[in-house]
C-alpha cells in the first residue's frame, strides 16, 4: 500500500514540474519574438539615422562632397523609399509589415539601389552619399 502511495505522489509531483516548465517555456518563446523584433528595429533605426545625418552634413558641405558609410540591414527589410525630405522603410515584424518614416532637413534622392528587383537582402550595405546641386544622392549597394 505504501509503495503505491509513494509512486502516485511521485507522478503528481512530476506532473506539476512538467506543467511548470512548459509554462515557462511558452512565456520565454513569446517574449523572445518580441526581443528579436526590437533588435531588428534598432538595427534599422541605426542605419537610417546614419544615412540621414551623413546626408545632412554632406549637403551643407556642398558639391562635390561625397561620403561612404557602411551599416547593417537585417533580413526583415522589405523596401526603402525616398520622397523629398522623407525616407520610408517597410519591414516585416513578427505580426505584420510595418512602415517607419524618417525626416531629413535636406532633400534626398535615391540614385541607385543595388541590383534591380524586390529583394533587398540583409547584411552589411555600402551607402554612398553624394552632394548634388539641389539634393543629396544616395546609392545603396
Amino acid at each position: 500500500m505504501k509503495k503505491s502511495q509513494i509512486s502516485f505522489e511521485y507522478v503528481i509531483i512530476m506532473g506539476f514540474v512538467v506543467l511548470s516548465i512548459m509554462g515557462i517555456l511558452a512565456v520565454a518563446f513569446y517574449y523572445s519574438d518580441s526581443v528579436k523584433d526590437q533588435v531588428k528595429t534598432s538595427q534599422i533605426d541605426s542605419c537610417i539615422n546614419k544615412i540621414v545625418s551623413t546626408s545632412e552634413s554632406i549637403f551643407y558641405a556642398g558639391k562635390p562632397s561625397k561620403a561612404t558609410i557602411q551599416c547593417y540591414l537585417p533580413d526583415n527589410v522589405v523596401s526603402i523609399q525616398i520622397s523629398a525630405k522623407e525616407l520610408y522603410v517597410s519591414y516585416q515584424s513578427s505580426n505584420s509589415v510595418a512602415q517607419q518614416s524618417y525626416t531629413s532637413n535636406v532633400p534626398l534622392t535615391l540614385k541607385t539601389f543595388g541590383p534591380p528587383g524586390p529583394p533587398i537582402g540583409s547584411g552589411l550595405k555600402t551607402i554612398v552619399v553624394t552632394a548634388g546641386d539641389t539634393a543629396v544622392d544616395i546609392s545603396i549597394t
